[in-house]
């Protein structure tokens, strides 16, 4: 593992992960998850010529906790932003799964100059969603951890939660035994879980005017099969919500795909960046 490395981005400080060097590319993680969810990705961008960072995102441990308590998905994206420039560059290739995406979206409508490259990972463009009772009962955790007892529910029995949502969405993941220890030590940190539960209670029915703009630069988002979330055709349905170049990478895989399947999540991000944004 890399050192720990901290910056100041957007009023907070942030812990990061870095390998690499050359082009920037900022990887951004989702819910239950930490910047370790790319320890597997990061050193193959570095060997390939990229500069890898994975922070740890807003009120994740050891990023710290904001004052004002924001955690609206267009916060997330200036996050992103400010800590492309914190970072030293003027742009970078941006990937994000889940929150990390929401984060991602965002960042490209707020600053598309800023943002070389978008790619997403188990979410599709927030406009083109279409509700279902497939949707609905897939993302019944959002009520659930809205609630004033989210966080005794998601502590319980040593957060045994984390590991339900795990399988819950990628369901053919044999998930190994630590795989979630990382998260789990985060949110055992006072305010960390009730900071990354403020993602979602920060959620309203009515996504933001920024995620409503076309995306303007070459995007890619990865699908898996067994997503327990989100299919393939929520992402093919998705291509007018896109301005400039637009490919669906359809993997075996659930939600987590890029940790079920490291080495083809890998090899499949490299060929896209090699073509969108060569080192």
């Amino acid at each position: 593992m890399p050192t720990l490395a901290r910056t100041h981005a957007n009023g907070l400080d942030f812990a990061y992960y870095e390998e690499g060097t050359g082009p920037l590319v900022l990887l951004l993680h989702g819910f239950p998850d930490t910047a370790h969810t790319w320890d597997e990705t990061r050193p193959v961008l570095a060997g390939a010529g990229y500069r890898a960072v994975s922070p740890f995102m807003r009120g994740y441990h050891p990023t710290s906790i904001p004052s004002d308590g924001r955690y609206d998905t267009d916060t997330l994206g200036r996050d992103a932003l400010a800590l492309i420039e914190a970072l030293g560059e003027e742009n970078a290739i941006v990937v994000g799964h889940d929150w990390g995406a929401g984060a991602a979206y965002s960042a490209a409508a707020l600053g598309p100059e800023h943002v070389r490259v978008l790619v997403t990972v188990g979410i599709p463009h927030p406009a083109s969603v279409v509700p279902s009772p497939r949707l609905v009962w897939g993302i019944r955790h959002f009520l659930r951890f809205q609630s004033k007892r989210a966080e005794e529910l998601v502590q319980a029995d040593d957060f045994a939660h984390v590991d339900e949502l795990l399988k819950r969405w990628s369901p053919a993941w044999e998930v190994p035994k630590n795989e979630s220890a990382a998260v789990k030590e985060a949110f055992r940190h006072p305010g960390s879980l009730t900071a990354a539960l403020g993602y979602y209670r920060a959620l309203t029915l009515r996504i933001p005017a920024s995620q409503r703009k076309r995306v303007t630069m070459p995007s890619v988002a990865f699908s898996g099969d067994d997503d327990g979330v989100t299919l393939h055709k929520d992402y093919d349905r998705a291509r007018s919500r896109y301005a400039s170049s637009y490919e669906v990478v359809r993997m075996p895989g659930g939600h987590f795909l890029h940790r079920e399947h490291p080495k083809r999540f890998n090899e499949e991000l490299l060929r896209v960046l090699k073509t969108l944004a060569p080192t």
